[in-house]
């Protein structure tokens, strides 16, 4: 039997149409997220479908104690892992001080030290599992600093970095390491970030599919790329950004955030 892929944020949006990309290659899957209800309909399709394992754990990433948790799952039902997917994760939209310090730090718990303790602690596992792999679901917004979404920016600046540092000293281990950096993307993360509808409006008129964003990622990932940003118009606006004096790029969006 393949080694398991483990997607976190597996029950929706982009992370559930990895996990279809994945069962397409006949890889089972590990599914964690927070409702159960999606994570149960999702795992007996991809089941059904498919016909390869889909199991799915209920679980709120965001409280502090959630990554033994989980590991707790994975080591008491001998799950082995070959292929690991840090995809959970979420913005918090307008000026940084509209959200208490727990708002922001619980994010970053989610964003940042999830896909760090998950790595760490699954590593042995996936180095034993070789040819193993690891996506890290960065962000666009990681190539700059976004005024009207700074942490949440800066969070998914961490994912890109720690993902180039940590495929470099992998690369003699049989673990691949792979950044998908989509930009605006057709699923729940606007709502929840609460962003406004000059941002929405921009975003509407370039949003990618979650369908076709996983399947660049996975591509991306069994290709064995270091990084992939999904879509013609984010790679440009990427390039632009490098491009631009950071002041003026800065100050592009804060504009779409009414700042």
């Amino acid at each position: 039997m393949m080694p398991f892929a483990l997607i976190t944020g597996g029950g929706k949006g982009i992370g559930k149409c990895i996990a279809t990309e994945l069962a397409k290659r006949k890889y089972p899957v590990l599914l964690v997220a927070r409702d159960e209800k999606s994570l149960q309909e999702h795992a007996t399709t991809l089941s059904n479908t498919y016909g390869v394992a889909a199991h799915y754990l209920a679980l709120d990433l965001g409280k502090v104690g959630a990554t033994q948790i989980l590991m707790d799952w994975i080591t008491s039902n001998n799950y082995h892992v070959g292929i690991l997917v840090n995809n959970a994760g979420y913005g918090l939209s307008g000026p940084f001080t509209k959200y208490s310090a727990n708002d922001h730090l619980e994010m970053m718990r989610v964003n940042m030290e999830v896909p760090v303790a998950l790595t760490a602690a699954l590593l042995p596992m996936l180095t034993k599992n070789a040819p193993a792999y690891i996506l890290n679901i960065a962000s666009s917004a990681a190539y700059q600093a976004v005024p009207g979404l700074t942490a949440y920016a800066a969070s998914k600046s961490f994912v890109l970095s720690f993902s180039r540092g940590l495929r470099h000293e992998l690369k003699n281990t049989g673990v691949s390491v792979t950044a998908a950096s989509p930009g605006s993307t057709d699923t729940n993360f606007a709502n929840r970030a609460d962003v406004g509808v000059k941002a929405l409006k921009t975003a509407e008129k370039v949003n990618m599919t979650p369908e076709a964003v996983a399947a660049i990622a996975v591509t991306a990932l069994f290709n064995k790329k270091p990084e992939v940003i999904t879509g013609f118009v984010n790679q440009l606006g990427a390039f632009l950004v490098w491009l631009l004096p950071k002041k003026l790029a800065e100050s592009i969006a804060a504009s779409l955030y009414g700042l």
